[in-house]
């Protein structure tokens, strides 16, 4: 026997080795999938007592299709992730706003002024 026909051979054993276990994992599937389709097509045995499946899902759609009137366009801050913006919650006036910030500086200003005049006439007294 020659050396190449050797490898020949051990190259077609690997072959129908490798096509032998295509074929088995190929059957499994099949006999898999008739499995859980004959399982799929029996009635589900319920209990006594036992909810009914189709009318919670009934109760569950009903109720869901009241709320999404209702619902924003904000998930994550529906569920807490996020914040909401500022446009959904509130309108803004940026005029009231500036109008506030420019009362808030005056006074600043004035305390300020009143501080220095304080502290000019406790200076004034001071070299009398």
């Amino acid at each position: 026997m020659r050396p190449g026909s050797q490898d020949s051979a051990q190259a077609m054993q690997r072959v129908r080795v490798g096509m032998t276990g295509l074929a088995m994992v190929l059957i499994l599937m099949g006999l898999a999938s008739a499995i859980f389709t004959s399982a799929n097509r029996d009635d589900p045995v319920s209990a006594v007592g036992a909810p009914k499946a189709d009318v919670v899902a009934n109760m569950t759609a009903e109720s869901s299709g009241n709320t999404t009137a209702e619902q924003s366009d904000e998930p994550l801050a529906e569920l807490g992730v996020a914040p909401p913006s500022t446009a959904a919650t509130e309108s803004v006036d940026a005029s009231a706003i500036a109008r506030q910030l420019e009362a808030q500086r005056a006074a600043q200003r004035e305390a300020g002024e009143a501080a220095l005049r304080a502290e000019a006439e406790s200076q004034a007294e001071r070299k009398r």
